[in-house]
Formats: C-alpha cells, structure tokens, sequence
C-alpha cells in the first residue's frame, strides 16, 4: 500500500483523463490519496472528487497561502463554516509564500495562526506550504508549538538545519519529485534522519520526478520518489512504501 499524503486530484489538468490517471496510480500501488484545499473556488470539486472515490480521496480544508488576499477574511469563513458541518482529515494546505507576492505576508500570518488554532480545537494535522519564508513560518510555529500541533511539512526543501526544526515541531518531512532533481539537495542529507519522519507526496500535477520533470505530474509517478528513498536509506521498495504509509497514518489517524 503507497500513500500519496498530498496530491491535487480536482486540478483541471486532469479534467481530460482523471479516472484513467487515477486508475493508472491504483495499478502502481497508490490506495490512499489525500487532497489539499486551495480556496473556495475549488471546494466543489473536492466534494465531487470525493463523491466519485469515497474509498480512495480524503479531503483536507483550508485557506492557501496564495490565495491570501483582500478577501482573505470571507475565505476563512469558509473555510470555519465546512470544519463546522463535516470531517476533513487535515486543516491544509496552509502557511506561507513570498515566492510571488510579499504583500499579504501580514495577513498571510494571521491566516497561518488561525487555522492552526482551529486544527487545534479540531484535533486535526496541519499540512504546512512554505515557499521562500522558512524565518517566517518557524515564527509562527514557535508560538503555537506543543503537543497539539503537527502535521506534514508539504514539499519539503529546506536545508538539513530546517528539517531539524520542522520535526521539533511535530512534523513529517513530506518528500516528492525535488528529492530526485540533480539540484534537489535534500537527498544529500535525508538518510541523517530517520524514516520515520518522512511521508510520500507528488503534489501533482505540479513538480514531477525525474525523469519526467518539466511535464504534468500525477500520482502514480511517486513510484519515482520511491525508487530515490530506496537509494538514500538503502531499504527495499516495499519497505519504504510500508514505512511511509505508516507515517501516514499516524498524522491522519486513518
């Protein structure tokens, strides 16, 4: 059994060969996909997602960095109002980004720190986006750190020293297509942790492994990331599947 812990089955990039791609990840071994939120624009095809594959998608709810804007409060509602009225196995993706835009950094902060808060009252993981804002999601963490918190640090890429604090804060190391790039870094220092804290993700149709790199991801490619982690902690492809799916489900108790 693989767990792809974040994948975006909704995206229009599928809308042409969805159930194919997903049948095509289920012949590859992939039984478990967890679905990040963006905004409210695409909550509908979340619930669809899941109307199509109740046994196979698990939804999370929250408000995307990136999707942080002048109405950033009317989201957030939302978001409060479906954690209200059903289950989500994650508050995600939530965080920060300063890759595209530092405008909304204040109001990305406060978004970051609620929905942090509501996974708390929830008792629900949170699946954290950083992009370029390391200083400023630690900041954040530091202040809401205890053993109500943890999650999945999503698309990790941070250096050996940020992976360390990631994990002081109850967070598994989400790994995808980056630990196979030639300049990825990560797969120089991974094996100095133990797997225990690391959990598999495409984070499809974005960031696809080598050797597709550059071309629409989907989840049957973490058989790639897979392949990788066999080489960095020199246990078997069925170990690591095992292993991280285990992971998994220690962060979403299913």
């Amino acid at each position: 059994m693989i767990t792809d812990t974040h994948t975006h089955l909704y995206s229009k990039d599928f809308d042409e060969d969805r159930d194919e791609m997903i049948q095509r990840a289920k012949n590859a071994g992939v039984s478990r996909f967890f679905i990040p939120a963006i905004d409210s624009s695409y909550t509908q095809s979340m619930l669809n997602l899941e109307k199509n594959y109740p046994n196979d998608v698990f939804l999370m709810m929250g408000l995307h960095p990136t999707s942080v804007k002048e109405n950033y409060k009317e989201e957030l509602e939302h978001v409060k109002e479906w954690i209200n009225k059903r289950n989500f196995y994650a508050i995600g993706e939530i965080g920060i980004d300063l890759y595209w835009d530092k405008t909304f950094l204040k109001q990305q902060q406060e978004a970051f720190s609620t929905q942090i808060k509501w996974a708390k009252e929830k008792k629900l993981p949170i699946v954290i986006h950083c992009r370029d804002a390391f200083d400023e999601i630690f900041e954040v963490l530091e202040s809401e750190k205890g053993n109500d918190l943890f999650g999945i640090f999503h698309c990790f890429t941070g250096t050996k020293e940020q992976a360390e604090k990631a994990i002081s804060y109850n967070m598994k190391l989400g790994i995808g297509g980056v630990a196979t790039f030639k300049n990825g870094k990560i797969d120089k220092f991974l094996n100095d942790f133990d797997i225990k804290h690391i959990v598999l993700e495409t984070d499809s149709p974005y960031l696809a492994p080598t050797p597709y790199r550059g071309k629409r991801n989907e989840s049957s490619y973490i058989t790639k990331v897979i392949d990788k982690l066999v080489d960095i902690y020199g246990l078997s492809y069925d170990e690591i599947a095992k292993i991280t799916t285990e992971n998994s489900k220690e962060v979403f108790g299913i």
